[in-house]
């Protein structure tokens, strides 16, 4: 069973101690392991950087349409760098083969538990036609913002507007992604669900493709420090789970999916690749 209960948290706040009493070799490693930490984060505040400096002109220049379909393009294929880097550097490992079944598959909500930070930069990596429902805070950001309003990333609130505009992406023919838990998982293995998953698929007439995201490691998760480093390369792994039909009735419909998405964590098993393989 893959153990996303806070080790990682326990660990984090020891390793000072520990690090105190051990071998040249092992302060070294955890050196190696902080400045990965922080070279990731510096990777990608340039890359957030680089986009929201493309996204200017294009909104200026770009009819809207068109701007929508190139950011959402420029997000995949930058979200795919990333996760190519932080193979590179040895911080990461992902098994994400399972969402090549969906890049071509007709429209549907994405609906996928929610462990850490890294989920929707690696759902969108592989899928660049999705959209994606971010909390409105970040769409208005100035420095995560510009990229997700040219791709056309929709804010969560308010919830009639976020249903309708949903709606309106999946019959244009876009997946979308939206994160049924609402926010990072509080209790695993999953937390509660809400109703918006059901809402948007059964107004939308489409149906919902459940994603399981396994990892190692408590990192980015709820509750998780900027400046906690953790144990790498850590791992993730993305499998598709049962597609269910356009629901009839949302709150019937969202105990089904709470239930199966228990079932399906609760013992869920990381494989040991030795391999890192990031998107296509």
């Amino acid at each position: 069973m893959i153990d996303r209960t806070g080790t990682d948290f326990v660990e984090s706040k020891t390793q000072g101690v520990s690090r105190e009493r051990a071998t040249p070799n092992v302060r070294r490693a955890a050196l190696h392991e902080t400045l990965r930490l922080y070279l990731g984060y510096l990777l990608l505040a340039v890359i957030c950087l680089a986009i929201s400096m493309l996204a200017l002109p294009m909104r200026i220049m770009l009819p809207r349409e068109l701007r929508k379909r190139l950011g959402r393009k420029l997000i995949a294929a930058s979200t795919r760098t990333y996760l190519r880097l932080l193979v590179l550097m040895g911080a990461c490992r992902f098994d994400l083969a399972d969402l090549d079944a969906l890049r071509d598959a007709p429209p549907m909500v994405i609906a996928p538990n929610h462990p850490c930070l890294l989920d929707a930069v690696m759902i969108l990596s592989a899928l660049p036609g999705a959209t994606c429902i971010m909390k409105a805070d970040i769409v208005n950001s100035l420095f995560f913002g510009a990229a997700a309003r040219v791709a056309g990333y929709i804010r969560n609130t308010p919830l009639r507007t976020m249903v309708q505009s949903a709606i309106k992406d999946l019959r244009q023919g876009s997946h979308v992604l939206l994160f049924p838990e609402g926010t990072r998982t509080t209790r695993f293995p999953v937390g509660s669900l809400q109703g918006t998953t059901g809402l948007v698929a059964k107004h939308a007439g489409v149906p919902v493709q459940t994603v399981f995201i396994e990892t190692d490691s408590g990192f980015l998760g709820k509750g998780w420090s900027l400046l906690w480093t953790p144990r790498m390369p850590i791992t993730y792994r993305i499998r598709l789970g049962k597609r269910f039909d356009p629901p009839s009735h949302t709150a019937q419909f969202v105990g089904e999916l709470e239930q199966y998405f228990q079932l399906e964590l609760a013992h869920a098993q990381l494989p040991d690749f030795p391999v890192s393989r990031p998107v296509a």
